[in-house]
């Protein structure tokens, strides 16, 4: 777990300065591919290396039993370059199982999960390391500012993507960054975690219920911005109760109907 002493203080642009130690564990971590849990969520560290191609993302026979109750089996799953892949069903069908076995950070009872792509087989990364994972909790660190919270995740996911302000107005928190997060409304905290998947590029996203507590305006946005991503080759994979405008997509139910 991540606290407030991991981060010695922020900086003149109120960017967290992380210590030494820490930093030394995010290396050691990227370079096993491990999942690690900070700020009540699980993440995947790496540094920027998901500007790799990904044709697809593939889970092959998969089976998921949790305590007694099996949830699937026999499940093969491909996300494809451009496409969204939408995982419905009832709650306690698995779909967030599934999603947590897909990024690489729940094992599956049975079966394998690989990326298809150029170079892939001969690089010594795990699926994780391409994927951004958004879960249920928001991984907002309320002790310290918006800004902050963002700016650490660019660090530990690598800053390939956009500058920390310029993604904040994107998801519509201009003007809010000095901020402590703790103050925030539901639905800005769940807007600054969409934020993570701008400031650090990654070719699959891996999305649970990902408009949860937002409004109207802030589900267009979100929308917008996984079109953006399907139009540039992402590979989008949302479990969702709810329509997220991405046009054209494909299916998988779980738990038969519901």
């Amino acid at each position: 777990m991540i606290d407030r002493g991991s981060v010695a203080e922020e900086g003149e642009a109120g960017f967290p300065i992380l210590d030494g130690a820490v930093r030394g564990l995010y290396r050691a971590i990227s370079k096993r591919g491990h999942a690690i849990t900070a700020f009540n969520v699980q993440c995947t560290i790496s540094r920027g290396r998901g500007a790799m191609a990904v044709s697809a993302l593939v889970g092959e026979k998969l089976a998921c039993r949790r305590g007694f109750k099996l949830l699937f089996e026999h499940l093969d799953v491909t996300a494809r370059s451009g496409r969204a892949l939408l995982v419905v069903g009832p709650n306690g069908a698995g779909k967030s199982s599934l999603l947590r076995i897909l990024s690489g950070l729940l094992g599956a009872t049975e079966g394998k999960v690989r990326l298809d792509g150029p170079g892939l087989e001969a690089a010594d990364t795990g699926v994780g390391e391409h994927i951004h994972y958004l879960g249920h909790e928001d991984a907002v660190k309320g002790a310290l500012t918006v800004r902050a919270n963002l700016a650490f995740w660019r660090t530990v996911l690598g800053p390939t993507g956009l500058p920390v302000e310029d993604a904040l107005e994107e998801v519509g928190l201009g003007g809010l960054g000095g901020l402590r997060a703790q103050v925030l409304s539901a639905g800005q905290k769940r807007r600054l975690a969409i934020a993570r998947i701008l400031v650090s590029r990654r070719p699959v996203w891996v999305l649970d219920e990902p408009t949860t507590a937002l409004d109207v305006k802030a589900q267009a946005r979100f929308a917008a911005f996984g079109r953006g991503h399907l139009a540039e080759g992402g590979i989008l994979i949302a479990a969702t109760h709810a329509p997220l405008d991405l046009g054209d997509v494909d299916e998988l139910r779980l738990g038969g109907v519901g």
